[in-house]
């Protein structure tokens, strides 16, 4: 079992735990992801690692309540368990001196983003970071993005904070400047990843991003990560999760996460009748 030591709700749709977990909080590197299953009959949910304290054996994770099971993680409070938090697991983050590096982050994406860009300023780069939400009461990670950053562009879809537009539209901007661009990351929801690869594209920039495909097992072994990436197929647990950008088919991977909607939907609503405080102020 794996205890929660600590938990800040950023949104009532986005909570933070700090889980201990040792061994995966001193073999972790940016990039990487757990898998999570909150008690002996829950589903198998990939989430990536925030952060680690390597003195203290937690591990940071920070995610979206979108379905059943992240719901009922979200109920758990400092000193409950988790059944099984396993990993890391996937390839970690290739970090080096490029030059100049972009990382854009959208939503909850942001989270992974943060430990790859802190790993990026860390091997010497001069970071721009572009982060962005629907909603000023999105944003996540906000100071911690500043901190580490030579320049933080925040944006907005409905303009309440930082830049009125989209990721996309401050990524253009930063690319039109006199200033050679070595390297882009890009982690969000599949649809700004598929913008960010045809912004970025026409400048010939490298773009790697995260994918976060349907997974079960994790290990290569059922093929449910499956996705298209230079019309190869590829597994996401152990081939990734980061590719070339430029080569993923985006629009298979959307339909692939969509396969399961309704069943979704059904798991999430019996949850919902089950434990309606788990949905105390969302809409």
């Amino acid at each position: 079992m794996f205890r929660v030591v600590r938990k800040r709700e950023w949104h009532p749709t986005i909570t933070e735990l700090w889980v201990e977990a040792p061994r995966v909080a001193r073999k972790y590197r940016p990039g990487q992801f757990v898998i999570v299953r909150v008690d002996e009959k829950g589903e198998r949910v990939p989430l990536t690692v925030v952060d680690a304290n390597r003195e203290e054996g937690t591990v940071r994770l920070l995610f979206q309540k979108v379905g059943k099971s992240t719901f009922h993680l979200s109920l758990l409070n400092p000193g409950d368990a988790i059944a099984d938090v396993v990993g890391p697991m996937g390839r970690p983050t290739h970090i080096e001196d490029f030059g100049t590096v972009v990382c854009v982050g959208g939503g909850v994406g942001v989270g992974p983003l943060y430990p790859i860009a802190k790993g990026m300023k860390g091997a010497g780069n001069r970071l721009i970071s572009i982060i962005g939400a629907r909603t000023k009461e999105l944003l996540i990670l906000e100071d911690e993005m500043r901190a580490i950053s030579d320049e933080l562009i925040v944006t907005t879809d409905d303009g309440s904070y930082g830049m009125h537009g989209f990721v996309t539209d401050a990524l253009k901007q930063v690319l039109d400047r006199d200033e050679k661009v070595d390297m882009a990351v890009a982690i969000g929801p599949a649809i700004m990843m598929k913008f960010v690869a045809r912004t970025a594209e026409p400048y010939k920039v490298p773009l790697i991003v995260s994918l976060n495909s349907i997974m079960v097992d994790a290990t290569g072994m059922c093929g449910a990560c499956r996705v298209s990436v230079g019309g190869t197929t590829r597994f996401v647990c152990v081939d990734g999760p980061e590719f070339d950008g430029y080569q993923v088919d985006y629009d298979l991977l959307i339909k692939r996460q969509q396969m399961y909607l309704d069943k979704e939907k059904e798991a999430l609503e019996r949850f919902k009748r089950q434990h309606p405080e788990a949905f105390q102020g969302v809409c």
